[in-house]
């Protein structure tokens, strides 16, 4: 079962795994509601996604933080956007690598407000028309993080195993409606992640792939659209995905 001609809502669309997924969804022939912070960066990656073959795209500028907000673009979504076929709760990031007792509290909250508050927002706002349609597809991206946490990462180790939960139960919660929930486990993706955790600060963020070869956006977006493209009778729970060189998200083996 494809998804070509249906509509996928991505969120944190501007740029790594969600920009990847676009595309990939584009070459499908989905039709894309891409939504983030970066206007011009979004901008951007709908028109690449036009030219990889979406069927049509449009772009919505917001930050999920903002319950109010999410609400009204969705409710303002024209006719023809309005019935949301797959959604992908992508948008997240991560910020500081300090002990929690010398972590900074503005990281805790932007943490907390985009990974666990932006997920619920935009799933509150898509998710009943999906149940009253009979046909959706909720698709969260946690972390490996959620699974095992590490030290210095105590607040965004607790959002992502938060995001884990949120999503088991909330395949509990559509029981018996056609809507399939999944959620998608990385472990270490080169893209900004690293360069956002660490406040643009390339050195610290380079370290964090040193002497490995991480999963690519590519890599995530290729399985997220497996996952989304099997029968409407199959749903894929949980995966959890890493390269060769990671075994958990505390264990790594990497090449001098």
């Amino acid at each position: 079962m494809g998804i070509k001609g249906k509509t996928a809502l991505i969120t944190g669309a501007s740029s790594g795994i969600g920009a990847a997924t676009a595309l990939a969804f584009a070459a499908e022939g989905a039709r894309l509601l891409l939504v983030a912070r970066r206007a011009g960066k979004l901008a951007a990656v709908a028109g690449a996604a036009l030219e990889r073959g979406a069927e049509a795209v449009h772009s919505i500028n917001l930050d999920v933080r903002n319950r109010l907000d999410v609400q009204r673009a969705i409710d303002a979504l024209p006719e023809d956007w309005a019935a949301i076929d797959i959604l992908v709760n992508n948008a997240g990031l991560s910020r500081g690598l300090e002990k929690l007792y010398t972590g900074k509290i503005d990281d805790w909250e932007e943490m907390i407000d985009t990974n666990l508050k932006g997920l619920l927002y935009v799933t509150r706002a898509v998710l009943p028309g999906m149940v009253v349609r009979k046909q959706g597809h909720v698709i969260n991206l946690g972390s490996t993080a959620g699974e095992l946490p590490y030290g210095g990462g105590a607040v965004y180790c607790a959002t992502k195993a938060a995001v884990i939960t949120l999503n088991d139960a909330l395949r509990q919660d559509v029981l018996g409606t056609p809507v399939r929930v999944s959620c998608i486990d990385p472990g270490a993706v080169e893209t900004e992640f690293s360069l956002v955790r660490f406040h643009g600060n390339e050195k610290k963020a380079a370290k964090v792939y040193q002497g490995i070869t991480p999963l690519t956006s590519e890599d995530l977006a290729e399985t997220i659209l497996w996952v989304a493209s099997r029968p409407a009778h199959v749903n894929i729970a949980r995966i959890s995905m890493t390269c060769v060189d990671q075994a958990n998200s505390l264990l790594f083996h990497r090449e001098s």
